[in-house]
């Protein structure tokens, strides 16, 4: 299935990544890389965990995988963007900036963090 632009959320990443179930439903749902945006904040988030669960190597092929896709820095507006929903929606700061970014580019999230479950424009896949 083609989407249109798609922030994929650190979680649906992670999931994709380990092959779960979940990961396996969300492989469906993967944007191509030219309409897959990425967060700087996710860039890190998966870095933390690669690094973690999986060896700096892997992080490393993962992380030159999402500099293939469209990396969007956090600027201003989107930063601004992200402390007003933080407020509207009570969202932690990376989650707020993920959001901004989707809201800001006019795209939908992808994810499986519940903290996205009932916003407009998400696609929520329960683990």
């Amino acid at each position: 299935m083609q989407v249109g632009l798609r922030v994929v959320d650190t979680s649906a990443w992670i999931e994709w990544l380990l092959n779960s179930s979940v990961g396996k439903k969300m492989s469906a749902e993967f944007p191509s890389r030219n309409a897959c945006l990425v967060p700087t904040i996710v860039q890190l988030e998966l870095s933390k965990w690669l690094v973690r669960e999986r060896g700096e190597d892997v992080a490393d092929r993962v992380i030159a995988y999402t500099q293939k896709c469209v990396v969007v820095s956090l600027d201003t507006k989107t930063a601004l963007l992200a402390a007003e929903l933080h407020r509207e929606h009570k969202l932690a700061t990376a989650d707020a900036i993920v959001y901004a970014t989707a809201k800001h580019h006019g795209a939908d999230v992808l994810t499986c963090d519940a903290h996205f479950k009932s916003l407009p424009n998400v696609r929520f896949l329960s683990k």
